[in-house]
């Protein structure tokens, strides 16, 4: 289990005084809620440009800590995974889950109560549902093709 927040020597409540852009990293990274879903493979329909989210996970995610498990040198396995920060946001948010901090913060909306931040617990994402805990399936395990069999709706 991961340290409670205040042990993280972050100042209270950031997110609420700062804009993306003027958090450090450890602020930045704080703001991942561990819900895994940024992790899931997600099609996106041609026509209407809408996303959906699959339960086909990135070889990478560790499906009972919803962690990357290589998050420091994912690239090395995955090269096109995309690093998220305040000067690509924008160009990313089409496929961010709709309960993502980074989202959220930029569209000016609250974090949920469940998020780590707001709890001081990391378990709370898990027990509210909103993550992928034990839910997905590994992208070697099912054909490109067979990826709309497992299109999820998002929990909110």
């Amino acid at each position: 289990m991961s340290a409670p927040i205040a042990d993280k020597g972050l100042p209270a409540r950031f997110w609420e005084k700062k804009s993306l852009a003027q958090m450090n990293d450890a602020e930045w990274e704080a703001l991942c809620d561990g819900c895994g879903k940024c992790c899931l493979n997600k099609l996106e329909d041609e026509d209407s440009g809408e996303v959906a989210l699959t339960r086909v996970a990135c070889r990478l995610l560790d499906d009972a800590s919803c962690r990357c498990a290589h998050y420091d040198n994912r690239h090395q396995f995955v090269p096109d995974c995309i690093v998220l920060k305040p000067s690509n946001i924008e160009s990313h948010l089409y496929w961010m889950p709709q309960t993502c901090a980074y989202r959220l913060l930029h569209e000016g909306k609250p974090l949920a109560n469940w998020h780590p931040l707001v709890s001081g617990s990391p378990e709370t994402v898990h027990a509210a549902g909103v993550s992928m805990r034990d839910q997905t399936v590994s992208e070697y395990d099912v054909a490109d093709d067979d990826w709309e069999d497992h299109i999820i709706e998002e929990p909110t």
